[in-house]
């Protein structure tokens, strides 16, 4: 197999370090392996294996000789530099936002729509991370019996504020544990002027509020679900939270179907779905938690259960790590499919 060079836009990110590690557990057939950052970050040196790699600022003339580029960097950079990535010959394969609703840039999760990525014109988008852990919990159950309408609640570890989200919460806890008073600084949003502590604490905000009460991050499940199951007419309405968890994102998820599905049905089709690991046994107290699926490629799925009150409801809860499957992994899924299909490179 032909060795590719690849760039990985944000290398020093909490996202972007999961991708340099994932490329080499998977063997991605690399020939260079470019790490671009911003220029704050430009000079240092991070070791990839047995090699050390200098971290080159970001810029248009970094692309030159790329074959596939991975972005996680933000949007602002995205939107900047994927297209001068394309113009010299790569394949961007997008971590943020920037594209995701652009109706010619494919949104892709690779055990649900792989074919999808074939029709890229330069640039793949990266699903937001809560959309892809519950896609990959509700695809099999859709493709059987249709899923009409969908209510969520999620439970988002720090991790998908970044990494100085992550850091605060262990300088909370090393405060709370020095007897020392926080300041919080990241969360909610860092941007914003209010910010709430996270230790021992639920927050209910991800990203910012629109006039109709719903943050960016619901709107996403809601927007990304229809482009990438390519039906505009489930009912969708989503509540994001974080929570005191330091990677790995949990969420329950309440469906109703066309066709009624009965627990035991719905279980087989999840234990036989790709990317799925089922782990559902009440009695045993053997259901999904964050520290499951930290560090692992699976989405966990359990607690599944009858709507005692409506005929075609399920409830089920789904984990998965949300800088691995839900970021880094999905996106070199999606490299490995077009190479598979003998479209990059």
């Amino acid at each position: 197999m032909k060795a590719l060079n690849v760039a990985i836009v944000g290398a020093t990110g909490a996202v972007g370090e999961e991708l340099i590690k994932i490329l080499q557990e998977r063997r991605f057939p690399v020939g260079e392996l470019r790490l671009l950052a911003s220029r704050r970050s430009a000079g240092r040196r991070v070791k990839v294996g047995s090699d050390e790699i200098e971290v080159q600022a970001a810029s248009a003339d970094a692309f030159r000789g790329i074959d596939v580029a991975f972005f996680s960097a933000g949007g602002s950079v995205s939107k900047a530099l994927a297209p001068e990535a394309v113009k010299a010959g790569a394949v961007v394969i997008d971590n943020t936002s920037a594209f995701r609703m652009d109706p010619s840039v494919p949104l892709v999760v690779p055990e649900v729509n792989p074919q999808a990525a074939l029709k890229h014109q330069g640039i793949i988008a990266n699903p937001n991370c809560s959309t892809i852990i519950m896609l990959v919990a509700l695809n099999p159950l859709h493709q059987a019996a249709r899923v009409r309408r969908v209510v969520v609640s999620t439970y988002q570890a720090v991790s998908g504020a970044g990494m100085k989200a992550m850091e605060e919460l262990l300088q909370q806890v090393r405060d709370y544990a020095a007897g020392r008073q926080s300041e919080a600084r990241v969360l909610p949003v860092a941007a914003l002027d209010r910010h709430y502590p996270i230790l021992f604490n639920v927050i209910p905000q991800v990203d910012v509020f629109d006039e109709a009460g719903y943050t960016r991050e619901e709107w996403k499940m809601v927007r990304e679900t229809h482009k990438i199951f390519g039906d505009s007419t489930i009912g969708i309405t989503a509540t994001t939270v974080r929570v005191p968890v330091l990677r790995s994102h949990a969420e329950s998820i309440y469906i109703e179907t066309e066709r009624r599905l009965t627990v035991e049905e719905a279980r087989s089709l999840l234990s036989e779905a790709p990317g799925v690991a089922v782990m559902d046994d009440p009695a045993q107290q053997l259901y999904p938690m964050p520290l499951d699926a930290a560090g692992r490629d699976e989405v966990f799925v359990g607690r599944i259960r009858p709507d005692l009150a409506v005929e075609n409801g399920l409830n089920l809860w789904a984990v998965g790590d949300q800088i691995r499957k839900g970021a880094a992994l999905n996106a070199i899924q999606i490299a490995e499919y077009l190479l598979s299909e003998g479209a990059l490179g």
